[in-house]
């Protein structure tokens, strides 16, 4: 009998709510979607220059540079605002977080991430034999670290601490002060600093606490991650990168080894590369377009909810909206019956780790007359 890797012994039956909205697609149900996170399934346009960018003649060329093409380096970089040689790509996010572990960690190590974020780092670590432990943040009016958990948690195995800013699903951008004590924390006890920085770009007003890159963290070894998936709405496309951050000397020996990582795999494709900056100037016209939807669809929702038993939280930027709802039934029950007897598809906030009920959270990139029509039903269904 074959035998397989214990690091891929997740759970993959489908769980009450995805069979649910599969059965209800079947028959043809007209879902509102209000979960929908993929921007080429927006309604957004894209520009014609996008398929104009890979008419370079270089593309029918391989030259592999284990950090990027040098072209596509320095393409991030203008974008970016830093120097070239400061800039690694990655074909995606999760890529880069794949190289991170291997960088940082030993089997058996941990990082330390959010609570609640993105449910993609369990599977990342667990693929790397790297463990994850929590960090709490509290919920105030505003969302912030909790530092007394965050130093409980480093233990001697402890290798990075990963931060989300803004924060996906909670909109929360880091403080100066948390940055401050974030930074100092890590010095002190020799950890990197992995900061995803993939919707910094998208912002909703201004604060001027708030700190939208740790890039330059001096004390500490420091990793910014962004990609076109984000920042341009292109997810097929397929290219992030790495900022490095930190004191010179700890800079090099990481770039160092990444490179032996990358030239392992080379994953890249050269395409990608060669239109870099043309797919950098096109994405700001689709930039443009998802801080528009985004915002619109926020301001609606405030007003929508005004006086309503939902509750939406703060939120500084991003892509999703957290909601708070009454505690009358589970969050699995809400989304069930949302989707059941009102066709709206929502996500609990256990799919995030929220610490308890009852939260939802809705994708702000959601066509608005989808995301109006299922949020009209969600306020209908919580008065009810």
């Amino acid at each position: 009998m074959n035998r397989f890797s214990s690091r891929l012994a997740w759970h993959s039956s489908p769980n009450r709510l995805s069979r649910l909205l599969t059965e209800k697609r079947r028959r043809g149900d007209r879902i509102l979607d209000l979960t929908e996170s993929n921007p080429t399934n927006a309604l957004l346009q894209y520009p014609d220059e996008i398929l104009e960018a890979f008419r370079d003649a270089d593309i029918l060329r391989y030259t592999p540079e284990p950090a990027g093409m040098r072209s596509a380096r320095e393409a991030v970089a203008a974008d970016c605002n830093v120097h070239p040689d400061r800039v690694f790509l990655t074909a995606s996010t999760s890529e880069a977080y794949s190289y991170l572990f291997k960088l940082l960690a030993d089997p058996g190590d941990e990082v330390l991430v959010p609570q609640p974020s993105y449910p993609l780092f369990e599977y990342l670590a667990s693929l790397e034999s790297v463990s994850v432990a929590h960090y709490p943040l509290h919920y105030n009016g505003t969302w912030s670290i909790d530092f007394e958990s965050l130093q409980t948690a480093a233990t001697s195995r402890t290798r990075a601490v990963v931060v989300v800013n803004p924060n996906n699903p909670t909109g929360s951008f880091l403080k100066r002060g948390e940055a401050e004590r974030l930074i100092a924390l890590c010095a002190a006890r020799g950890l990197a600093i992995i900061s995803d920085e993939v919707f910094a770009s998208y912002e909703f007003g201004s604060g001027p606490d708030r700190v939208t890159t740790l890039l330059e963290a001096e004390h500490v070894l420091t990793f910014c991650l962004g990609g076109l998936s984000k920042l341009c709405g292109m997810p097929q496309m397929k290219l992030g990168w790495m900022l490095l951050g930190g004191p010179a000397e700890a800079r090099a020996k990481a770039f160092e080894r990444l490179e032996w990582i990358s030239d392992t795999y080379l994953s890249i494709g050269a395409p990608v590369q060669c239109a870099a900056h043309a797919l950098l100037d096109a994405g700001r016209a689709v930039r443009g377009q998802i801080a528009s939807r985004t915002a619109q669809n926020l301001a609606e929702l405030r007003t929508m909810l005004e006086g309503s038993a939902c509750d939406l939280l703060h939120v500084e930027g991003g892509w999703c909206a957290p909601l708070r709802v009454p505690r009358v039934r589970t969050e699995e029950e809400w989304c069930l019956q949302l989707l059941q007897t009102d066709d709206v598809l929502v996500q609990p906030g256990y799919f995030y780790d929220f610490e308890s009920d009852a939260f939802l959270v809705l994708s702000l990139l959601t066509p608005p007359e989808v995301f109006s029509g299922g949020v009209q039903r969600l306020k209908e269904h919580g008065a009810a």
